[in-house]
């Protein structure tokens, strides 16, 4: 069965840094696209990050270009996301997705992803 697993989370001053883990496990099928998305109370899901798996290719929301940075490590099985400058509108619970394809009519949308983490908490104080 598939598992993602996120850590890292946690109360963080505005400016201050984090860095986000992912532990997959089940996900054997490499042509896939790892995203991080993130949900503040009363908001919609919005993406945050993407990467082929290969790595060959990452996708930022324009809010967080330049601030954070999605990477994975092939052999650990796992998908990071640096976040450094936090601001306090960076305050979210934060969720690691894979997709079961390649292919997706739109990378930034998590209709398309179809495995999920449980999320972990993010808040950034001012």
């Amino acid at each position: 069965q598939v598992q993602l697993v996120e850590s890292g989370g946690g109360l963080v001053q505005a400016g201050g840094s984090l860095r986000l883990s992912c532990l997959t496990s089940g996900l054997t099928y490499n042509r896939r696209i790892m995203g991080w998305f993130r949900q503040a109370p009363g908001k919609e899901r919005e993406f945050v990050a993407a990467i082929l798996w290969s790595g060959n290719y990452t996708d930022y929301v324009d809010s967080v270009k330049g601030r954070f940075t999605i990477d994975r490590d092939k052999a650990k099985n796992t998908v990071y996301l640096q976040m450094n400058t936090l601001k306090p509108e960076d305050t979210a619970i934060y969720y690691c997705s894979s997709t079961a394809r390649r292919t997706v009519p739109t990378i930034r949308d998590h209709m398309y992803y179809d495995y999920w983490g449980q999320g972990t908490q993010v808040t950034v104080s001012s």
